[in-house]
């Protein structure tokens, strides 16, 4: 696992608790040329706002905050 990886799973454990509020929670799968893959589980499976929590939430925090890391992407 590559510096890059721990930092992105560090922040996906400080959004967590937010997303398990609405019953759901997110997975980390793999970093890949810029790429961070996730998996939403839980209550935000088939939820119309997945798609807003991915881009507004967790893109926008990890861009911010990890260098090197351009864009989001779930995985089903």
């Amino acid at each position: 696992m590559n510096d890059i990886e721990k930092q992105v799973i560090e922040i996906l454990g400080k959004i967590r608790p937010y997303i398990e509020r609405d019953g759901g929670d997110v997975e980390f799968v793999k970093y890949e040329e810029g790429i961070v893959f996730v998996r939403l589980l839980g209550a935000c499976v088939g939820c119309s706002a997945s798609s807003s929590t991915i881009n507004d939430v967790i893109e926008q925090i990890l861009v911010e905050e990890v260098p090197g890391v351009i864009a989001v992407e779930q995985v089903m």
